[in-house]
């Protein structure tokens, strides 16, 4: 096998965000910058030589082309062994399953998340570490750096692999094994979950359920679980087959983008009475009962509340944790519970400490992702199984379980508004001025509500003592109410800025409100002390979830 040595010359644009490094699909079909990106990780890991890396993607637009030119440098790398998806196909809960259960050295997902796909749309890589994990921000600085210096990178003169083949094909010291990617996850979900149970529901036509692939890489791990091996009608799931652009939709499960799921779940008294979404990749979820929305936050309070009846959790939680912006009805069950619940910047690698420290078993963040210490990324499919496991022993609905949820907790009315493809800089100077009001807020009155601190929020990990700083701009009042701000790290264009507003209401008697009419006045004090639309130039924000 003959390996060549390319001259090239740095990228200046290639620092990892939040998930990886993301652009439009044009900027990663420039001549040299994938390559470039990737020799950089490879000069950054553990010396690779006879090691086992894990490969794949959620099957959107040049996933296949990167799979065959990664291929190729993982061979010149001298890896031992490469694991790809049947098909360039590999989610990225299922990624870090494998990781894990293989012992691979790491993996690389191809994947932009929940962003749209296609030629105009965009890519991403991600680099998952040995505890299949996303890489944590000191190996991502460690990547940035390397690629500011590169002035080579070694490729293997082999042909393209078949990737539909599943089977072993030798490449010089190289094993390219191509798996098929949904057995491993598989296996993993019915060791954790009560598919007997489930299953009996769907025979006995006491369960009807819609889950939306959204064109994405959950469509063959939905078809697989939830109809062959859990029973599930035919055409349960939609939107099945991944799509190279998602089918022209916008792969994020919301309710702005997941329309035609929130029709039929909202269709009345014959709507199915469990609904659910994925995204591009696999590591988010939506859940619906009829005519009911589930925010991620309650979601994974009720789940946390829950746990000890799965099989998977019956030894009950370590602790929890949840990102900074995510409401903090799932603090009211740790505490009820007796255990630790942790405050983390967003972003799934910083719960990776406390899950392999063992301080934590469930986490979520607001942005619609929840997770265990099955694997090192949040799980949508995971998410799912979870409530239809719940559902088969509880044997009630959706709502009712939410409902009996905030009677026994309270209820934290809870919304995030995105202001998407803002310009940078004003939205940058927005919050450096926020920054600048901070230190005189405490004790000012705001509207109706005191303020009772007001911080840009830092945290400092309790395993590794490292430190994050600048991860959100937070004004917390007397009552509890919080309004938070923040820039998201996921987009590709302009800027992201994100509202979060939360209230906490006790009383029962007051859980019936419209959310966005309960946390009216907080939302006009955010507006009105962050000037928000004068600034971005926006009459109101782009999604409200």
């Amino acid at each position: 096998m003959d390996i060549r040595t390319v001259d090239t010359t740095p990228f200046d644009d290639q620092k990892p965000g939040t998930s990886g490094l993301r652009k439009k699909v044009a900027v990663f079909q420039q001549p040299h910058y994938l390559e470039n990106f990737i020799q950089s990780i490879f000069d950054c890991v553990e010396e690779p030589r006879g090691k086992t890396l894990v490969l794949g993607g959620d099957g959107r637009f040049h996933n296949r082309a990167a799979i065959q030119t990664i291929i190729k440098m993982a061979a010149a790398a001298g890896f031992g062994r490469l694991m790809v998806g049947q098909g360039g196909i590999l989610s990225t809960p299922a990624a870090s399953a494998v990781i894990r259960k293989y012992r691979a050295l790491g993996g690389i997902i191809l994947s932009a998340s929940h962003n749209p796909g296609g030629p105009g749309g965009d890519f991403g890589i991600k680099f998952n570490i040995g505890n299949g994990g996303p890489a944590p921000e000191k190996d991502t600085e460690a990547f940035f750096r390397r690629s500011r210096q590169l002035n080579q990178y070694r490729i293997a003169d082999v042909p393209d692999v078949d990737l539909e083949r599943v089977g072993e094909t030798p490449l010089g010291d190289l094993v390219l094994q191509v798996i098929d990617p949904v057995a491993d996850y598989a296996e993993l979900m019915e060791a954790l979950f009560d598919f007997g149970r489930i299953n009996s529901m769907f025979e006995a036509g006491m369960l009807d359920i819609r889950f939306d692939a959204m064109h994405a890489v959950t469509g063959p791990y939905a078809c697989e679980i939830l109809e062959k091996r859990l029973g599930a009608k035919p055409g349960s799931v939609m939107n099945g087959v991944p799509r190279e652009d998602f089918g022209g939709g916008h792969p994020d499960p919301n309710l702005a983008h997941a329309r035609e799921l929130v029709g039929i779940m909202n269709g009345g008294a014959g709507a199915p009475h469990f609904g659910a979404a994925s995204d591009g990749d696999g590591d988010r979820n939506m859940v619906l009962g009829q005519r009911f929305f589930v925010t991620p936050s309650d979601s994974l309070a009720v789940m946390a509340a829950n746990a000890h009846r799965l099989p998977g959790y019956r030894m009950g939680l370590a602790g929890v944790a949840r990102s900074m912006p995510t409401s903090q009805a799932v603090d009211r069950v740790a505490e009820r519970l007796g255990i630790e619940c942790y405050e983390t910047p967003t972003g799934w690698k910083f719960f990776g400490n406390l899950l392999d420290a063992k301080k934590v078993t469930m986490c979520g963040e607001e942005s619609f992702g929840t997770g265990s210490d099955h694997v090192r990324e949040k799980d949508g499919l995971w998410a799912v199984l979870f409530w239809l496991n719940l559902l088969a022993i509880r044997n009630e609905s959706v709502e009712s379980i939410v409902r009996a949820h905030w009677r026994a907790f309270g209820r934290n009315y809870y919304s995030r508004h995105d202001y998407e493809g803002v310009d940078g800089a004003r939205a940058g100077e927005l919050v450096e001025d926020l920054r600048d009001k901070l230190a005189g807020l405490p004790g000012k009155r705001l509207g109706e509500r005191e303020v009772r601190y007001a911080d840009d929020f830092a945290y400092t990990d309790p395993v590794d003592g490292s430190v994050t700083e600048h991860q959100g701009v937070r004004i917390g009042f007397q009552d509890g109410a919080r309004i938070i701000f923040r820039l998201s790290g996921t987009g590709t264009e302009g800027a992201t800025l994100r509202l979060y507003v939360e209230r906490y209401e006790p009383d029962p008697a007051g859980h019936d409100q419209e959310t966005q009419e309960a946390l009216k006045e907080l939302i006009q004090i955010a507006e009105n002390l962050s000037e928000l639309r004068e600034r971005t130039g926006r009459s109101g924000p782009t999604v409200i979830t």
